[in-house]
């Protein structure tokens, strides 16, 4: 098992170097023809060298998908080709890829049942399920047809990774390479940031690149906008803080918390309100986690009152807006973006307007002045306006499941609280950042981070359930390996 997991982070290594340099190549090649080129070399480079660490389907399957998780940091910075109305890039091409080669050994070894017997969060799965299934089923009804399909291929990419994610990584050391890659990716994700900052650069997949020269020193890295790396950002934040916290390895601990503060410096720069209220959000959560039965009562009660009172303040203030305000100022289209979605929702009597569906809505029938704004800029108004009450209300089941969860194993365990703490805060972050940019269907960290949420939680409840089985059968508790082997990247 060690010389196994070293092979691997030996090929995850190797391909974090290759997939930057097409990264690089790409983005600096003069002749799309000539970058497509080196770009295949570069890739059938690392095909092989990946080929070299891994000989057996399973270990070959399981490393497509570490480079999977890998090529989510490139966005549509690499090899990004348009099919009719698709678009097919890096990341979506392994994806299919790393499917492939799983219904491949699934198929020959019949191991499905095998697989399928250690998830530990089926209700989750299921839910997912739904979602795709209702969204088909949502096109009878949908005005556009191609816009629902559209929509229904970025929701099928985004569970699929999240079946595949809860087929891989199955043990904690498994997951601790996932944690690592998102640490070591998003600190140069961070690089791209201060050069799109300092440098006034910005790669050509940004919504900014040729932009006034007022607007390049907003970073996006390899983003559409500066909202979007901001709501990733957020994210990142609570893995280093976790990571900081829980490590003992002196130098892991300084650099963790140097990348967090650099990560909050960075969302300063894009200017997004919303993310910088979901890290205060989060390091509120983070700090009341921490605090001992006692002051948790306090803090709670507090809690309340103070989202009470915000409440009320955000109330009056929206009412002054729309007084008040211009028709076309930011807020207020904001708002009436809200007012148009949920007038759709009534009048769909709650099943929503169909499967992406919302933004041609936007278009052709607003009810309210949006500026000829069409995304509603808001995650859960864009899940409740597209399928309505039964998809929203699984949604925010599925997410309060996964929180709680995550929190009662928290309480009633002492190991492997970095990956809790990031999962945790980072969904309480993420929820609240999410109102940031126009739409998160096609923000694939994000299935990549629920991918990994609900990953950590099938396993530690194995691992659980494991535990409980031995203690009453009066066997000696079973580790997985040594601690230090256990918690490698933290120790």
């Amino acid at each position: 098992m060690m010389a196994s997991s070293s092979r691997m982070m030996q090929a995850a290594g190797i391909s974090i170097f290759l997939i930057t340099g097409l990264a690089a190549f790409y983005s600096l090649a003069e002749m799309p023809k000539l970058a497509v080129m080196i770009a295949a070399v570069w890739m059938a480079l690392g095909f092989a060298v990946l080929i070299k660490f891994y000989i057996r389907g399973e270990s070959l399957f399981r490393g497509s998908m570490y480079i999977l998780v890998i090529a989510t940091f490139l966005n549509q910075s690499v090899l990004s080709l348009n099919i009719g109305f698709f678009s097919l890039f890096l990341y979506r091409l392994l994806l299919i890829a790393a499917a492939g080669l799983f219904l491949l050994r699934i198929v020959k070894d019949r191991s499905l049942p095998g697989y399928w017997s250690e998830v530990r969060v089926k209700g989750v799965l299921g839910f997912l399920l739904f979602w795709l299934a209702y969204g088909a089923v949502s096109l009878l009804w949908a005005r556009s047809f191609i816009e629902g399909i559209k929509y229904l291929f970025l929701l099928g990419l985004g569970v699929a990774f999240v079946f595949l994610a809860v087929f891989t990584f199955t043990k904690v050391t498994r997951l601790y390479l996932f944690y690592a890659i998102w640490m070591i990716m998003t600190a140069g994700l961070l690089m791209l940031g201060f050069m799109n900052h300092f440098l006034q650069i910005q790669l050509p997949t940004s919504t900014l690149y040729g932009a006034s020269e007022y607007k390049l020193g907003y970073p996006t890295a390899v983003f559409f906008n500066q909202n979007d790396f901001a709501t990733f950002l957020t994210i990142s934040v609570f893995f280093y803080l976790g990571a900081a916290k829980n490590s003992k390895n002196v130098l892991l601990k300084t650099a963790s918390i140097l990348l967090a503060l650099m990560c909050v410096y960075t969302i300063v720069l894009t200017e997004s309100r919303a993310s910088l209220l979901a890290v205060g959000g989060g390091a509120a959560l983070y700090l009341f986690i921490l605090l001992p039965p006692m002051l948790k009562k306090l803090a709670g009660a507090a809690g309340v009152a103070g989202v009470i009172l915000g409440g009320v303040f955000v109330l009056n203030k929206l009412g002054e807006m729309s007084a008040n305000a211009d028709p076309q100022a930011s807020n207020l289209v904001r708002l009436n973006l809200l007012k148009n979605t949920f007038h759709y929702l009534l009048d769909t009597f709650g099943f929503g307007v169909g499967a992406g569906n919302l933004p041609f809505y936007l278009k052709h029938d607003p009810i309210y002045e949006t500026d000829s704004v069409v995304e509603v800029h808001n995650w859960l108004a864009e899940i409740i306006g597209n399928f309505g009450l039964p998809v929203f209300l699984g949604y925010v089941t599925m997410y309060a499941f996964l929180f709680i969860s995550l929190y009662k194993i928290y309480q009633q365990t002492k190991e492997h609280k970095a990956l809790l703490e990031a999962g945790m805060i980072g969904l309480a972050a993420f929820l609240i950042s999410s109102i940031s940019p126009s739409s998160v269907s096609n923000l694939y960290f994000h299935w990549v981070f629920l991918g990994f949420v609900i990953s950590t939680l099938s396993v530690l409840k194995n691992r659980e359930e494991d535990q409980d089985g031995q203690k009453s059968a009066g066997w000696k508790k079973r580790d997985i390996g040594p601690p230090q082997y256990q918690n490698e990247f933290f120790y």
